[in-house]
């Protein structure tokens, strides 16, 4: 079970703190010293601020775990929860006793000294230090988007939006209303949490609408609809079993149960999703959790879907079947990561902790951990409880039932014209159109995906719906619509 969290925020840039000092106060936090001194496994998101090889070893000397054996997590949003869910099974079978899951950055330290010319003296290991797990060695992407330079979260999300308007029959101005209003109650949300990073509640026209503080980033959205990672922030968590816990004499109702989680993964290339808006591993996944914990999604009583974009959320609440407009169960715990923060690979672990804290002040309700890395790739899942399972920890790998799933072809190097399925537009920093991302299917229904990099044509791919129209597709990738 999970006997204590912790999340600090440093606000400070002048501090100059580095992630290891972060997170290690984020594990003072959560426990008292005694507990620290006795963690015998320190398991660490993989963070971005700054390179170690092994900074689990840096945060077990700083909290006194000098005993400890360390790990070092691949990249992705999905890890804090799969974390969790492999130290739930290490701890059943013995294999660990009392687990540290933490991660940090300061990147926004990092980047105000970078703008200022100034590389910071943080920690540095040399190659004798070993790294104790590392990169999973899972692309970001397949050989069709690195064919046009679709290498970034704030290309990729803002396309699978467009294909979640078009699958609707929504105008653009009727679904930015809908996500500005979605938005807005993240923000909300937010405002009453204390550890969030921004704790204004905005409008959904504050949200929504361009301006110089709001600048468009891709088309539909502005920069209050991107994950915020400007930001300094730290979170841990502590497990242990049942029997560890009563020897410790952690009081009762400090406990909170891990009754199920699960994994799985969409196909790595966004090119051969079978279709844009829809998620076979969250559908898939995320509805085992609930089975294997004995409920159902109406059986939950708060929720945290990963939220680095509007999509994301919307793709996870209907594979799950959760409205995304209920007052009595928003679809966040924090805020979300462009409000309580998005601190790269370790939102996750601020959306346990802050579940954790939850499910202590309402006794005997029911929460549901998403997380998602990738391009709306990697998911794991956690069903969590302050009242204990009826059985132990139950977890399952899912990914031999979403390989069944339909995938479609992508094709890489296609000359052709087909039909825009969906589209971004990216702005420069002045808000000007610099070019558009298309998702094309073929007329054999494969995809590829193409660009408009002129500037002219792609700034008219934003004042109407192109969704259905035809494109003139050459091998480079480059896109005429027709």
């Amino acid at each position: 079970m999970l006997i204590g969290e912790g999340q600090v925020n440093q606000y400070d840039d002048d501090a100059g703190i580095e992630p290891v000092e972060l997170i290690a106060a984020a594990a003072r936090d959560a426990v008292d010293p005694r507990v620290l001194r006795r963690i015998d496994q320190v398991r660490i998101v993989n963070l971005l601020s700054w390179r170690y090889r092994d900074p689990g070893l840096l945060v077990a000397r700083s909290i006194g775990a000098d005993k400890a054996t360390t790990f070092y997590s691949g990249v992705g949003g999905n890890t804090p929860q799969s974390l969790v869910n492999q130290a739930c099974l290490d701890i059943q079978t013995g294999r660990a006793q009392i687990v540290l899951i933490a991660g940090g950055e300061t990147w926004r330290t990092r980047m105000r000294l970078r703008s200022r010319g100034i590389r910071p003296d943080w920690t540095k290991q040399d190659d004798s230090v070993p790294v104790p797990g590392g990169g999973d060695g899972v692309p970001m992407s397949g050989p069709a988007e690195e064919h046009v330079g679709l290498d970034r979260p704030s290309f990729v999300y803002p396309i699978f939006e467009q294909a979640l308007r078009i699958a609707d029959g929504e105008s653009a101005a009727t679904h930015l209303r809908r996500i500005g209003e979605m938005w807005s109650r993240f923000s909300v949300v937010a405002q009453e949490n204390p550890n969030a990073w921004s704790r204004t509640a905005l409008t959904p026209e504050e949200i929504s609408s361009p301006t110089p503080g709001n600048r468009m980033i891709s088309l539909p959205y502005p920069k209050l609809m991107n994950s915020n990672n400007m930001v300094n922030q730290a979170a841990a968590i502590v497990l242990c079993s049942a029997e560890v816990a009563t020897h410790l004499q952690i009081p009762l109702d400090q406990w909170v149960f891990p009754h199920s989680g699960t994994d799985a993964h969409d196909t790595y290339s966004v090119a051969e999703r079978h279709e844009l808006h829809r998620s076979p591993a969250i559908r898939v996944a995320g509805n085992r959790a609930l089975e294997l914990a004995g409920i159902g999604v109406d059986d939950v009583d708060h929720v945290d879907i990963y939220s680095c974009f509007p999509s994301a959320v919307q793709v996870a609440a209907r594979e799950l079947g959760l409205p995304i407009d209920d007052a009595a169960r928003p679809l966040t715990v924090t805020g979300g990561l462009t409000f309580a923060g998005g601190p790269w690979n370790n939102y996750v672990t601020h959306s346990i902790a802050t579940m954790a804290r939850l499910l202590r002040q309402n006794p005997g309700k029911r929460g549901l951990i998403t997380a998602n890395g990738g391009y709306l790739t990697k998911h794991s899942f956690g069903v969590y409880s302050s009242t204990p399972p009826s059985e132990e920890f139950r977890w399952e790998d899912l990914q031999p039932l979403v390989d069944k799933e339909p995938t479609r072809t992508a094709l890489v190097e296609w000359q052709g014209t087909g039909k825009v399925e969906s589209w971004t537009t990216a702005f420069d920093r002045d808000g000007r159109p610099e070019k558009a991302f298309l998702a094309v299917r073929t007329p054999d229904d494969s995809r590829t995906w193409a660009t408009i990099s002129d500037p002219d044509a792609a700034a008219a791919t934003i004042d109407g719906d192109i969704g259905g129209a035809g494109v003139e597709v050459h091998k480079d990738g480059h896109a005429v619509l027709r």
